[in-house]
């Protein structure tokens, strides 16, 4: 096995270590004297890869939804993007649920929005090339950032209330609301050179 994998699957271990103490505990409340232990490594090795818990929490979110997403080509499969990150609030709403109670709205908020800027700022660099033009950068940043907060929010409302949740409305709205709105968002950016 070479380095790079051995290193993957301490990240992982680790990473389900977390995931296991999350369903019973606060994000806070969780040490990482508890996680070498149920994975078998000293605190070195944790530190070799982590800075802290929140650091091991964030690797698990990019490398399980985040990194997903971004492969998706959002202009064409935005949909389909939406349905995998419903499908993964489902089926980790005991992990988002406790890294938003130990983080509160904001940090959450955040923590999400970091991640999700690169895919907002690739859909809007794509419907720039495919509407032809080309935004000024503060224009664009303004826009990246309205986009990525409006997700992050959204995302962490479904939190709240994802056994409600009308999948298929909220994936059609989401959609509707992207799709048309942005390439107006755009193409007015465009038109109104105050930027």
């Amino acid at each position: 096995m070479t380095h790079e994998e051995i290193s993957m699957k301490t990240k992982r271990a680790l990473a389900d270590a977390l995931k296991e103490l999350m369903a019973k505990k606060p994000l806070d409340k969780i040490t990482v004297k508890e996680l070498v232990e149920r994975c078998n490594v000293n605190r070195k090795t944790f530190y070799y890869h982590f800075t802290d818990v929140n650091d091991l929490l964030k690797w698990i979110l990019e490398e399980e939804a985040v990194e997903v997403v971004k492969q998706f080509d959002v202009l064409a499969d935005f949909p389909a993007a939406i349905n995998f990150i419903v499908d993964y609030v489902e089926s980790n709403t005991h992990i988002l649920n406790c890294a938003y109670n130990s983080l509160g709205r904001d940090e959450m908020k955040r923590f999400l929005s970091k991640d999700f800027y690169m895919v907002v700022e690739s859909m809007i660099s794509g419907y720039e090339k495919e509407l032809g033009i080309s935004l000024a950068k503060d224009y664009k940043l303004l826009l990246c950032t309205f986009y990525v907060e409006a997700t992050a929010g959204i995302i962490i409302d479904w939190l709240q209330k994802v056994r409600n949740l009308n999948r298929e409305s909220a994936v059609s709205d989401l959609n509707l609301i992207f799709v048309t709105t942005m390439p107006a968002a755009i193409k007015a950016g465009r038109a109104n050179e105050i930027w």
